[in-house]
């Protein structure tokens, strides 16, 4: 099941993001806090998006095994989240709508091959449709076959020509010291 994240969700997103960063070999540089991602998604000035990705939890039969929801994995009570997808609006220039970029799709490990992906793909795909987004964009790591597998089998294309470039730290520090300089 995919559903709209809600505030309560914020630790367990946290908690996707970072074993996201070290799936993806950069736990290091995953700072977010549950403060920042809540601001991010649910304060005043709300700049992102996330759905979750569940799955039901299991009936327990006559009271045996009663605290088997709980734990790492679990929200509410609504089922297990085994992942999540965080976005936001972008701008064409060129089409002159919004279009949807996706910063991060991770389904854990033990719940991959069970279309929670897809259907998390699918679902943000509605959000452009109904919305009038004309590009649902998003980036993959060149050695992640797997999640490229996935994207090639909705229909998703590399865009080849285009390199992503990124301004950080001390260089993105050094560049707007240029402004002010002026």
């Amino acid at each position: 099941m995919i559903r709209t994240a809600t505030p309560d969700d914020v630790p367990v997103i946290h908690a996707l993001i970072r074993e996201l960063a070290e799936y993806e070999r950069a736990l290091e540089e995953a700072r977010a806090t549950e403060e920042q991602l809540h601001a991010a998604l649910f304060g005043p000035d709300a700049v992102a998006h996330a759905l979750i990705a569940e799955e039901p939890v299991e009936p327990v039969a006559d009271g045996a095994g009663e605290d088997s929801s709980e734990g790492a994995g679990s929200d509410s009570g609504a089922g297990t989240v085994v992942g999540f997808a965080l976005w936001f609006r972008n701008f064409s220039t060129w089409t002159g709508t919004p279009g949807l970029y996706l910063e991060d799709l991770y389904v854990r490990p033990q719940a991959r091959g069970g279309g929670h992906g897809k259907a998390l793909l699918a679902a943000l795909a509605a959000v452009c449709v109904e919305r009038g987004y004309e590009r649902f964009e998003w980036a993959v790591l060149d050695w992640n076959e797997k999640a490229l597998g996935v994207y090639r089998s909705i229909g998703a294309r590399p865009q080849d020509e285009w390199t992503v470039q990124r301004l950080s730290g001390p260089a993105l520090a050094e560049l707007a010291a240029l402004a002010h300089a002026r």
